[in-house]
């Protein structure tokens, strides 16, 4: 499976954190509307991602806690969304829908995300992409580096996944 080291974190200023991640060198590659449909598995997330006229199906394992930490993931992409989500939905059972706006910035190997969920708020997750042979020092490096930049203090760190934190709530 594919790697990356993440990072999801509340983000009380996200025009601050626009202005530093460009200052940084990101490169910004503009907004994105998303829609991720999480089903009810018994190992890991499933979730079917629709996003600006394309679909991916998104198995991902990682754990819940509220540091950077590996993901390992598989990305399959999805030529009749609809079709695909109704089967899953019978099969295994809709969770949460998750709807976000996302503006996705560029720097080095980490893909920056600020993204805005109605009844959530906004937030910043910071994924570090792996090379296949990696140990993973490099990435945890460059999350390192960019939570310095933006300022990403403990206290406002995510151990959970939007899906978790939306169903937490009720939303």
């Amino acid at each position: 499976m594919a790697r990356n080291v993440e990072l999801k974190a509340r983000d009380p200023d996200p025009n601050r954190s626009l202005l530093a991640s460009l200052q940084a060198g990101a490169v910004d590659q503009g907004w994105l509307q998303q829609l991720d449909t999480y089903f009810i598995v018994n190992h890991g997330r499933l979730k079917l991602r629709e996003q600006d006229g394309s679909a991916e199906l998104i198995y991902y394992e990682r754990s819940d806690e509220a540091i950077e930490r590996e993901s390992s993931y598989r990305i399959v992409p999805v030529v009749d969304p609809d079709a695909l989500k109704d089967a899953l939905a019978a099969a295994l059972g809709v969770l949460v829908a998750v709807e976000k706006s996302r503006q996705l910035l560029l720097w080095r190997n980490v893909r920056i995300h600020l993204d805005e969920v109605p009844g959530l708020g906004r937030f910043i997750e910071l994924e570090a992409i792996a090379e296949p042979d990696s140990n993973l020092t490099r990435e945890y490096e460059n999350i390192a580096e960019l939570r310095e930049v933006l300022g990403i203090t403990d206290e406002r760190i995510l151990a959970a996944g939007y899906s978790d934190e939306l169903l937490r709530v009720g939303a």
